[in-house]
């Protein structure tokens, strides 16, 4: 029995100390790191690559190889794609979202297939991405533009 959700067994363990909860989609040859996180509900596609520490929360949806690295956060219901003109039916015109170490997804918002969000950027909730996020940039809108620097965003989360 979990101890956090009595009377459920709704973990599953996956290698590396790393968990997801049920029900929960992992396609095949998923890539993770150690201490990663998969909430109930997410989609991950096949041929995904995680880093150390990710957290991805329930119902996000992240379509086949797409890549994050360490410590990527995906908030609930956020959707990263990887074909910029679907159905193409043919993995070879995809271009797979790429998320770098740190970065942040807020949720609900959307990553549009071939682009990249840099290193500790931040895409805020219920936001679409467009184009590339530099690193240490936080974006927010339809579609998301510029609004702070990372270091403004991180001042901010301190007096919460």
């Amino acid at each position: 029995m979990d101890k956090q959700n009595p009377g459920h067994d709704n973990r599953i363990s996956l290698p590396h100390n790393s968990v997801a909860w049920s029900p929960c989609m992992i396609g095949d040859n998923l890539s993770h790191g150690n201490d990663c996180s998969i909430g109930s509900l997410a989609h991950i596609g096949r041929d995904v690559s995680m880093g150390d520490g990710c957290r991805i929360q329930g119902g996000a949806y992240i379509a086949d190889g797409c890549m994050l690295g360490d410590f990527v956060f995906i908030g609930p219901n956020a959707t990263l794609l990887n074909d910029k003109y679907p159905p193409s039916g043919d993995s070879k015109y995809w271009s797979p979202a790429k998320i770098g170490n740190n970065g942040v997804i807020g949720g609900g918002a959307t990553v549009i297939a071939g682009c990249v969000v840099g290193i500790n950027a931040v895409l805020g909730a219920g936001s679409v991405l467009t184009k590339n996020l530099p690193e240490d940039e936080v974006w927010a809108g339809n579609p998301a533009k510029f609004m702070m620097s990372r270091e403004q965003y991180d001042s901010k989360r301190e007096v919460c």
